[in-house]
């Protein structure tokens, strides 16, 4: 009985109107605490990694502030895998776009038979159902010096002799990017084919009357409906192809000679085959920072929608 009442004391030093203001705290503090615990405390274990000296391989590591930085800027194979992983993001995103977009536009044409339709669009989705090794074994052997692609090629006279595809610098970052164009168009063409489905009937059918003919349809009513849609999943298309790790390990491995060399692959040698984890840690503070600006852009965008 004591005790009871002891609580009821305990419970009344809150008023109703703090507990209830309280009340939508606690119902996100499992997430606050998970993310706290998953994502803020490893990113700010990475920042403290970056400003010392010799981190988890030195037992009194000193803070160096950001003497690890300058090294990576001042290294040549750092920028060589600035600049090409740009150029493998950038193509990437683009021919994501208009391949879905393209065939966005195919699975939504009256034109085309609702069976040949539904065929096309299980074939056309089937790229993403594969994992990135199953794709990297695919365009490894696809890629093959003896195989398919490079017999194609000889057999319609493009090409007199075999293609090291992965293995020469002048057509390794090339194949590669084509390799995760394949397999990342699916998301637009899903995403733009929900779109098209959106777009009400009356706008085109107002356009017709008007005397718009299909290129003009296109332009001035089907990509501006589609517009907030390509941005939500370019910017996002951007971020994640900043980061792709799997294609490119299992394809090259950043070779030959650092031709495929992207930021992923330069951090994850210089941690586990270099053990320099100060130096991964302020790379992978440079991946952060530039994904963290096209995050500021998409959620403005979603803000501003």
């Amino acid at each position: 009985m004591i005790r009871t009442q002891a609580r009821t004391r305990k419970r009344g030093m809150l008023s109703y109107k703090t507990r209830k203001r309280l009340v939508p705290f606690f119902y996100v503090a499992p997430a606050t605490f998970l993310f706290c615990l998953l994502m803020l405390f490893p990113m700010i274990t990475v920042l403290r990694y970056s400003l010392m000296d010799g981190a988890i391989t030195k037992k009194d590591a000193a803070f160096v502030g950001l003497q690890n930085y300058v090294t990576i800027f001042n290294d040549p194979v750092f920028w060589q895998s600035v600049g090409q992983t740009l150029y493998f993001t950038v193509m990437s995103v683009i021919f994501h776009l208009l391949i879905g977009l393209a065939f966005a536009l195919l699975l939504n044409s009256q034109r085309v038979d609702p069976l040949i339709r539904s065929i096309l669009r299980v074939l056309y989705i089937m790229p993403w159902l594969f994992t990135a090794v199953i794709i990297a074994i695919i365009w490894r052997l696809l890629l093959d010096p003896n195989g398919v692609i490079n017999s194609i090629l000889m057999t319609l006279h493009i090409i007199n002799f075999k293609v090291e595809w992965f293995s020469s610098t002048k057509t390794a970052l090339h194949a590669l990017t084509f390799a995760n164009i394949w397999a990342g168009y699916p998301l637009y063409m899903v995403s733009l084919l929900a779109g098209l489905q959106g777009i009400p009937k009356d706008l085109y059918e107002a356009a017709g009357i008007d005397g718009a003919n299909e290129f003009q349809k296109f332009r001035y009513i089907t990509i501006p409906q589609l517009m907030p849609i390509i941005i939500s999943i370019a910017l996002l298309d951007f971020i994640w192809t900043m980061q792709v790790f799997p294609l490119v390990w299992m394809t090259t491995g950043g070779g030959p000679i650092y031709a495929t060399e992207v930021l992923s692959t330069y951090t994850y040698k210089l941690a586990f085959s270099s053990y320099e984890f100060s130096r991964a840690s302020a790379s992978a503070i440079f991946i952060l920072i530039i994904s963290m600006g096209a995050t500021y852009f998409y959620i403005k965008h979603q803000k501003a929608r």
